[in-house]
């Protein structure tokens, strides 16, 4: 069992930045970041990283502003969020898996989540 542990979220202004942290107990092949809005049906995939060769998938939505990164010496995973919208607004998860994948239901472990608010 991999327990994860998010912080780094908060409330910014539009176009300001934030980083999200994922602190992990243990090591999988992959790691990825979620979100969901107030109110919404699913878990959004926001990107994805492999931990062995650093490979990366991002949503279309973030592609160009958020970075994800890891640190394997310390099992963590980032998400440097830059350019924030409003629309950004949402619970932001850690999740933790055995493939490189986009989707939810791939990734076996989660973290409880952190709220990340963009005021405009």
């Amino acid at each position: 069992q991999v327990q994860l542990v998010e912080s780094g979220g908060g409330l910014v202004q539009a176009r300001g930045s934030l980083r999200l942290s994922c602190a992990a107990s243990g090591r999988t092949l992959s790691s990825a970041w979620f979100r969901q809005v107030p109110g919404g049906k699913d878990r959004e995939f926001v990107a994805a990283i492999n931990w062995s060769d650093g490979s990366t998938f991002y949503a279309d939505s973030v592609k160009g502003r958020f970075i994800i990164s890891r640190d394997n010496p310390k099992n963590t995973l980032y998400l440097q969020m830059n350019s924030l919208k409003p629309d950004d607004t949402a619970v932001y998860y850690c999740a933790a898996g055995w493939i490189l994948t986009t989707r939810l239901i791939d990734y076996n472990y989660w973290g409880q989540g952190t709220q990340v608010t963009v005021s405009s």
